[in-house]
């Protein structure tokens, strides 16, 4: 007996909605620590931005927020509707 894991097409949606907005963070974070790193040269438009520990732990953050909503994106991407077509 085969188990129907799949959501409905309205479901999917709403669930990737939110899984993009929780991953938003991370990708502001990834953002604010590439611009710390190559693009302020010691003038931040914020003095944080200036520190390199800062730098790194906006960079480690927000990478691991971002493989977070990756992993999850990949688990309900396999739940997704099928298709007629993909059938």
């Amino acid at each position: 007996m085969k188990e129907n894991n799949e959501v409905t097409p309205q479901e999917f949606r709403k669930k990737m909605l939110l899984i993009n907005l929780a991953g938003l963070p991370g990708a502001i974070f990834l953002g604010l620590g590439l611009y710390g790193l190559f693009g302020a040269n010691g003038n931040a438009f914020h003095p944080l931005l200036n520190d390199q520990d800062i730098v790194w732990g906006l960079l480690g953050i927000g990478g691991l927020l971002e493989l977070v909503q990756f992993v999850t994106a990949i688990r309900l991407m396999r739940r997704r509707p099928r298709l007629p077509s993909e059938d």
